[in-house]
């Protein structure tokens, strides 16, 4: 085992009599440096942007929600938060009520309008740290105030203080024909969570005044909300609290309720992961026409090498050893690389807008304005294997053909 080793690795650091193989072979390791830093770098900004959105979003959502089986409105919101509020592993339960209406300001935008009780909304969601301005305390049952979202309330033409209108579709009839449902509203508060569908769409009143608005029993509610101690276990705790549930009600974690989301996130990494290894696999087929060349090149170093009794497998191993180097010398520094431009990657992104005095995530474009990597073990090790793995492949094609060559037939011209 020592002497293939030996004559791989003097055949990896040798230089050549052809200068274009060696060429070829650092071309070859720069690419499988590049192909594992890029695919690194990547899949660790895509984790960061993934992580970013999660925090934002499950800031604001439930971790799980609990409502009737038959698609009803819980009679006694308040019975179930005392069932459940007890349970070892809930943190925080709330009632809401959610139904879309139109607001009226200086403009008209549809809006989705959430009742809650401000005082158990606090247990569950994060709004109060979202909020700009106001409290969650300013929504006060029977003053009919209403918190927006910051982008709603621009769009709308509203502040603090101004009133707007709500439709809701509800219908009455009126001596002048069916009209809709209307309340007019004073804007208490302002958030901003930093995501569209909450910024844009949303809009908090309390849930004593929407009742009344769409005419619900006193004490009813659409569901309760909870927060669980664990939120990667919130499947796990939602089925534990779903068998101790009386009556017909069903209970769903977060991760259902946003099962599109996720299976969205996880095909587009795993797509992306499989485009940019393509870049690995483009390198290590470099390795395989390095070696192709080398074994030409070394027809006579083979032959005389078998002449002395080393066996075919010897020889296969010789070659094997030499590009097995190359791909392991450039998969390293491809590690290494895209560890430290990810670890480094938000510096790197502010020197090159300041070089090319530009702004790659404008804040009126996106909501995340910062590029942060998630840079995971798991991720890296797989990464590394695979590159390895194919630099290991590619070399076993042209390490069987110099284990064929015929000592006779190679030596015939020397």
């Amino acid at each position: 085992m020592n002497l293939p080793f030996y004559i791989g690795l003097r055949y990896t650091r040798a230089k050549r009599q052809n200068h274009f193989i060696s060429f070829i072979s650092l071309i070859s390791m720069g690419g499988i440096a590049l192909g594992v830093m890029t695919v690194i770098v990547v899949i660790s900004v895509m984790n960061g942007f993934n992580k970013e959105f999660q925090e934002r979003m499950l800031s604001t959502v439930s971790h799980a929600t609990i409502s009737a089986y038959t698609g009803d409105r819980l009679n006694d919101w308040q019975a179930t938060v005392d069932q459940v509020k007890h349970q070892p592993r809930v943190l925080g339960a709330a009632p809401y009520i959610r139904t879309e209406g139109m607001l009226q300001g200086a403009q008209v935008e549809g809006a989705v309008v959430q009742g809650i009780s401000p005082a158990l909304e606090t247990s569950v969601t994060g709004f109060q740290d979202a909020m700009r301005y106001g409290v969650m305390d300013d929504l006060q049952a029977g003053e009919f105030n209403i918190i927006l979202g910051v982008d709603l309330a621009a769009h709308l033409g509203v502040g603090p203080g101004d009133k707007v209108t709500l439709y809701v579709p509800e219908f009455r009839t009126t001596a002048v024909g069916v009209t809709p449902r209307l309340k007019r509203f004073t804007v208490s508060g302002i958030f901003e969570v930093g995501m569209y569908e909450y910024d844009f769409k949303l809009a908090l009143v309390h849930i004593n005044d929407i009742q009344k608005l769409l005419r619900m029993p006193e004490g009813s509610a659409e569901g309760v909300r909870l927060k669980v101690d664990d939120l990667m276990q919130a499947h796990v705790i939602a089925r534990e609290i779903g068998q101790n549930l009386d009556g017909f009600l069903k209970i769903r974690d977060w991760t259902q309720a946003h099962v599109n989301f996720f299976k969205a996130t996880r095909t587009e990494r795993m797509v992306m992961f499989i485009i940019l290894s393509m870049i690995v696999a483009v390198a290590a087929f470099n390795i395989l026409s390095t070696l192709v060349m080398l074994v030409t090149e070394k027809q006579s170093d083979v032959a005389i090498l078998r002449t002395l009794g080393l066996s075919g497998g010897s020889i296969m191993l010789i070659f094997m050893i030499s590009g097995t180097l190359i791909g392991l010398i450039g998969t390293l520094l491809g590690l290494v690389a895209g560890i430290v431009v990810s670890l480094n990657i938000n510096s790197i992104m502010q020197t090159l807008e300041s070089w090319f005095n530009t702004e790659f995530l404008s804040k009126e474009v996106y909501y995340i304005t910062e590029i942060s990597a998630d840079l995971q073990q798991n991720d890296v090790l797989m990464i590394v294997g695979i590159a390895f793995a194919m630099s290991v492949l590619s070399t076993l094609y042209p390490a069987w053909r110099a284990a064929r060559v015929h000592p006779a037939e190679a030596l015939r011209h020397e």
